[in-house]
């Protein structure tokens, strides 16, 4: 079935372009969220008239999206859930659990444009594509922990956290005596060879 493309749609082309698609995609997608029109006569007449009108609402739309990029910059939102002690979570985070999460934070999207291509099932920092507009993407962290105290520790660090604060500190403070050890067993040993 061949469409005319009322924006640009993503691995199809841009406004105005007559494309080819299978029916059904046309018919579920294209046709109903206002993307595309049929390719007919009549309809490339309507699109060539309101063309310039089309153009100038996609632009506005664009540079609006464009200052919600700006105003987010390198949003990251943060989701308690459950999960094992080797990281696996009891469950799973979709695409609208982390529009609900932006939401939140103050920038209202819906499920659709967050681009998830599977559920996260880790603990962890996850980068998450959000299309603000066909042309505007902005990457999310979604931050996977325990507890909002795991959650800036994982910030902190850069890497999921497995074991608890507790653990996490008690191995911190067992790394810094053996540390301090060498460093006192490697001055032992100079001060010995300068006395040899």
């Amino acid at each position: 079935m061949e469409v005319i493309l009322l924006q640009r749609v993503e691995k199809l082309g841009q406004m105005g372009d007559v494309v080819t698609v299978k029916p059904g995609h046309a018919r579920n997608r294209l046709l109903p969220q206002g993307m595309a029109l049929r390719a007919t006569k009549a309809n490339i007449a309507v699109f060539e008239a309101q063309k310039a009108q089309l153009e100038a609402d996609n632009l506005e739309r664009r540079n609006e999206a464009e200052k919600v990029a700006e105003s987010l910059g390198s949003l990251a939102v943060t989701l308690v859930r459950q999960a094992s002690d080797v990281g696996q979570l009891y469950g799973s985070v979709t695409a609208r659990d982390i529009a609900t999460a932006v939401t939140e934070a103050g920038c209202t999207i819906s499920r659709g444009q967050v681009r998830l291509d599977a559920p996260i099932k880790t603990l962890g920092l996850h980068d998450v594509t959000v299309a603000l507009h066909p042309e505007v993407l902005i990457t999310v962290t979604a931050n996977v922990a325990r507890t909002e105290e795991d959650a800036a520790e994982q910030l902190r660090k850069g890497a999921a956290v497995l074991g608890t604060i507790e653990e996490m500190e008690e191995e911190e403070a067992l790394a810094e005596e053996a540390a301090e050890e060498d460093l006192e067993a490697a001055g032992e040993e100079e001060a010995a060879a300068a006395n040899a």
